[in-house]
């Protein structure tokens, strides 16, 4: 490109945007749902055009959230989600309904036993001592059942190749002489 001698990129006039500018952005669904208004399923992985806008007055440890727009593709009734960094996730805001998700409820269960595990702990000392003597027992009991597992395919795997071709040979030496009988 030329640039004459007496370009000043200062006098190039600024665009003014507003803040609550959305973007249209090709997307595809987060996670599984069903629209609300007429029942369609719509499937983790379906791509959309969709348009994105950050949520005011919505900050996490310095995170912009970001709320999309889709359309239903059968009733084209619009459905809105949220991003949710907090929990490495996205929030259903309203339009669809959120399938069941197994994996996320068994999450939500582990750390729910784990919490009060550690509050139990906190409480009493000889809770602690309990819950030690468990998972030691609950480890060596994994470590001899593996033991136990190796030593079977051990066995099992003992493959005595000369004793194998001796019956070979005798199988055909038999073949052999019934044939000449």
């Amino acid at each position: 490109k030329y640039y004459p001698p007496d370009f000043d990129p200062a006098k190039i006039p600024k665009l003014k945007l507003p803040k609550d500018r959305q973007y249209v952005v090709r997307l595809m669904a987060p996670f599984n749902m069903r629209c609300k208004t007429c029942g369609e399923y719509i499937y983790k992985g379906k791509k959309f055009n969709a348009r994105k806008e950050t949520v005011q007055n919505e900050v996490y440890l310095g995170l912009p959230i970001f709320r999309f727009y889709i359309k239903c593709t059968r009733c084209l009734a619009e459905i809105t989600f949220k991003t949710d960094p907090e929990n490495t996730d996205y929030t259903m805001e309203h339009g669809a309904t959120r399938n069941f998700q197994a994996e996320k409820l068994l999450e939500e269960e582990e750390k729910r036993m784990q919490k009060e595990r550690e509050e139990e702990e906190l409480n009493n000392p000889m809770k602690v001592l309990e819950n030690r003597t468990k998972d030691s027992k609950l480890e060596m009991e994994v470590l001899e059942n593996l033991q136990e597992l190796k030593e079977l395919n051990q066995r099992q795997a003992n493959v005595d190749f000369e004793a194998m071709l001796k019956q070979y040979r005798e199988y055909e030496e038999e073949q052999k002489r019934k044939e000449q009988e």
